[in-house]
């Protein structure tokens, strides 16, 4: 019997824990009036005027990538890794971009608030823990992005002194050994203080204006034409014959493809303009994929131009495009390049350092990271603290860390993130949501519902559209047909064969919706398809690529079993229902684009090297150190329900006279009116408080729906979880 007990509390406090990692912010809280950087205080006024077009986004995206990428990366890529492969680096790195960036504005247009960037849209929609490590991750993308951008900055102020700088830091301050790979590294204290000078004007409340930003950008623009123009008189088919292409293989490619991704990063600071944009819900996608496109020009150009113009053994890999022209002794050209680069890189490094005190803000708000880093100064209107600590971190690391790490370390950080993001995008689509069944009515219906007439049109055009259902018992007839966003292509490219392949593969028919039992389908198939990956380019990379004889043949088989088991998973998912909630914006061909993200983003993080895998690792245990000894016990949905909890036990004492027939009828009606509470499983607790289980066939035949908003029924106890709570990861069907 003390044995059983023992089990039982054991089972009680993993459910617990379960709880906590899967709760999620009710979405009634990102609502105007909650506390927001973006929001004046009572009596102030109102808050941001939506101004910005969506012209002004793309100048604010392409800022934010293009200075550090096309001033440093490409140079730097090209002379290390690739060579002049550097160019089918930046496409494939692009086309990660590309669909990383696609499931990013999907999930951005489901959150009306933007602070925090991706760590908000995942805590209102998946879960607590999730949220907390994407926003882990993005601090690590800002933070080494602005010591990355400060180093670039010095690095070109050395070269137009004619590396005069680094020379004096050297013979006064000695080398460092070990910060980098092992080199010699001197401390670049031109760094630090261009690192504390951009902290104090962040701090101070100088806003990286949209007037300002467009002015550097089109200054960079003229500076990038003209090292298009005045390069074609120096170039050179020599540099690229004989080899020296690829000089470092297909290998080498994609490993320089890796460290590219990097010159991307920066398209999501788009997200957090949404309460200033004229049109959010169509401005920032257009933007975020126009801002790809047009970065993706510039780096293939100023690439083709430089690998073309020097050899890539003779490409300075700290001043690529000045040192070019000072190659030839065009000198002239190298000073203009020089303003270009400053003007570029100026606004990378703002555009970098801007983002990151308002995702701390917006942690530490939520009680997951120390509460005194949301401390917001009544003189400036900014998270002073928050400045002081991002830009002193990133002030350190430019003083201590070469340039080329923190290129390669941040893009790992930043690859796991929208990894996750893409993760969450294609659990959330395939998930049962209360505003996704419940259908529009045509503007031609009235409040007591269409005409006989209007049903009957409308089921004649759904006959013309759809062919018959495949499958008895999907959904209720006249429910409506879903938007498959890969349907019309499939349909033109397969014709009558198209409906042949949905019957094979079993696709549920255009009537049938999510239910709790097909989103933990998903969810299952999503993290082990997430595993696998991983797994499966691990085997390829390492068994297959540096492997040899019978190694290699058989670390081959088991890929090829590894990727018959994705293609699966990938199936399975095909054949559970999708949500038909509609976005103003929608990641097309889901499943596709999501799987295909995660396979091109993991196999990007295992090119990089082992010493930036080593550090990731260092970066995420302590983060789960802070969550786990902080973050979990002090969030804002931990002490609401701590509170709620008291509050309860306080109204409990005059309740025992209650009747117990009445009681039990209350309990009964409670549990029969409970909406669905996530994106998984509906079951309450088995076991849990006495609380009986509730199959997900008496949920789905309830007449209200499936509940995701901040409707859902509090779980309070001793779990002490607060907001809803995702059971995506039950095993309990």
């Amino acid at each position: 019997m003390a044995a059983w007990l023992r089990r039982l509390c054991a089972g009680d406090a993993w459910l617990d824990m379960y709880g906590r990692l899967l709760r999620t912010k009710p979405l009634g809280s990102m609502a105007p009036g909650g506390h927001d950087l973006t929001e004046l205080a009572a009596g102030e006024g109102a808050g941001l005027a939506r101004v910005l077009t969506t012209l002004d986004l793309v100048s604010l995206g392409v800022g934010s990538c293009v200075g550090t990428g096309m001033y440093v990366v490409a140079g730097l890529v090209a002379k290390t890794v690739a060579g002049p492969g550097v160019i089918l680096s930046f496409i494939i790195a692009a086309a990660a971009s590309i669909l990383s960036g696609v499931c990013y504005a999907e999930f951005g247009v489901r959150v009306p608030k933007t602070t925090g960037s991706a760590y908000t849209y995942s805590y209102v929609t998946v879960g607590e823990f999730v949220a907390f490590f994407i926003g882990w991750n993005l601090i690590l993308e800002y933070l080494i992005g602005t010591a990355a951008g400060a180093s670039a900055l010095s690095n070109m102020f050395d070269s137009l002194a004619n590396h005069s700088i680094s020379n004096y830091m050297i013979t006064h301050l000695g080398t460092l050994r070990g910060l980098g790979k092992g080199e010699d590294t001197y401390p670049d204290l031109l760094a630090l203080f261009i690192a504390l000078l951009v902290t104090i004007i962040i701090t101070l409340g100088v806003r990286n204006s949209v007037g300002f930003n467009n002015v550097l950008n089109l200054v960079n623009m003229v500076v990038w034409i003209f090292i298009i123009i005045a390069g074609l008189f120096f170039l050179s088919a020599h540099n690229w014959s004989g080899g020296r292409f690829l000089p470092f293989g297909w290998s080498g490619v994609m490993k320089g493809a890796a460290t590219c991704f990097y010159a991307f990063i920066g398209f999501d600071i788009i997200a957090t303009t949404g309460e200033e944009a004229q049109s959010p819900n169509t401005s920032i996608p257009y933007a975020i994929t126009a801002s790809l496109l047009a970065c993706l020009t510039a780096y293939l150009s100023v690439s083709v131009v430089l690998t073309l113009m020097v050899p890539y053994q003779l490409i300075d890999g700290a001043a690529p495009l000045m040192e070019m022209f000072s190659l030839h002794g065009f000198l002239w050209g190298k000073y203009v390049v020089a303003v270009g680069g400053v003007a570029g890189l100026t606004v990378s490094l703002l555009g970098s350092l801007f983002p990151l005190p308002r995702v701390l803000y917006a942690m530490a708000r939520d009680g997951l990271l120390f509460r005194c880093l949301s401390h917001v100064s009544a003189l400036t209107h900014t998270p002073a603290v928050a400045c002081a600590l991002s830009g002193g971190l990133a002030a350190v690391l430019a003083l201590l860390v070469s340039l080329a790490d923190l290129i390669e370390m941040m893009s790992i950080g930043t690859l796991l993130a929208y990894t996750l993001v893409s993760v969450c995008v294609l659990l959330l689509r395939y998930q049962p949501d209360d505003l996704a069944d419940a259908a529009p009515p045509p503007p031609h219906a009235t409040a007591a519902g269409p005409t006989p007439d209007e049903t009957k049109d409308d089921r004649a055009l759904i006959a013309e559209d759809e062919p018959p259902s495949y499958h008895e018992g999907g959904g209720a007839a006249g429910e409506g047909h879903r938007s498959d966003f890969h349907a019309p292509l499939l349909r033109r490219l397969l014709g009558g064969r198209y409906y042949t392949l949905r019957l094979r593969l079993g696709m549920p028919d255009a009537a049938a919706r999510p239910t709790p039992a097909s989103g933990r389908v998903v969810t299952r198939c999503t993290l082990l398809l997430f595993v696998v990956s991983f797994l499966l380019w691990s085997t390829v990379i390492f068994g297959v690529e540096q492997g040899s004889g019978a190694g290699a043949a058989l670390a081959a088989v088991a890929a090829a079993l590894m990727a018959a088991s994705l293609a699966r998973l990938v199936v399975a998912i095909l054949r559970q229902p999708e949500s038909a909630r509609k976005l103003p914006y929608m990641a097309p061909c889901v499943p596709f684009v999501p799987v295909a993200a995660i396979l091109v983003n993991s196999y990007l993080m295992l090119k990089l090297s082992a010493l930036t895998w080593a550090r990731f690792a260092v970066w995420c245990v302590a983060g789960l150190l802070i969550y786990g000894g902080y973050g979990m016990w002090h969030s804002a949905l931990e002490l609401d329900a701590r509170q709620q909890q008291a509050h309860a036990s306080c109204y409990q004492r005059y309740d025992d006279q209650l009747d117990d027939q009445d009681q039990d009828q209350d309990q009964d009606q409670d549990q029969d009116e409970a909406p669905y509470q996530g994106w998984a499983a509906p079951e309450e607790r088995r076991g849990h408080q006495g609380a009986p289980a509730v199959e997900a066939r008496d949920a789905a035949d309830r007449p209200d729906g499936y509940q995701a908003g901040s409707g859902g029924r509090r779980v309070d106890g001793a779990g002490g979880a607060g907001g809803r709570t995702n059971y995506g990861f039950d095993d309990e069907d």
